[in-house]
């Protein structure tokens, strides 16, 4: 991820077609290690492509990542067709009445000012 990070930090700074020394220089100026093979899977992975296209094409994908947590996953998960909501639904109530037990026992009978 910090090669990446440097890639990009190089293209954002102008540089359009960073170098491995570009991105080792970055990544030693904040004192993070250069991994020469990271380095250079990542340069011929990009190679020839347009910064702009690279960006669009990872926000597609990303877009297409589900980030709803555990309950979305149940729902979704193949063979769950038709009952995927009502588990999800039920455990996300079981979870609510664990979080409200714990925090009645949390205070022992003393205030945070008493």
């Amino acid at each position: 991820m910090k090669v990446v990070a440097a890639y990009l930090l190089a293209v954002l700074g102008g540089n359009q077609t960073p170098s491995s020394k570009d991105i080792k220089h970055i990544l030693n100026s904040v004192g993070a290690e250069a991994e020469d093979e990271l380095i250079e899977l990542l340069l011929t992975e990009v190679k020839g492509k347009d910064f702009n296209e690279l960006l669009a094409s990872g926000r597609e994908k990303m877009s297409a990542v589900s980030s709803g947590g555990a309950a979305v996953a149940v729902a979704a998960a193949p063979g769950a067709a038709g009952g995927g909501a009502a588990p999800a639904a039920e455990a996300a109530k079981e979870e609510k009445k664990e979080e409200e037990k714990e925090e009645s026992d949390d205070d022992m009978g003393f205030g945070l000012f008493d």
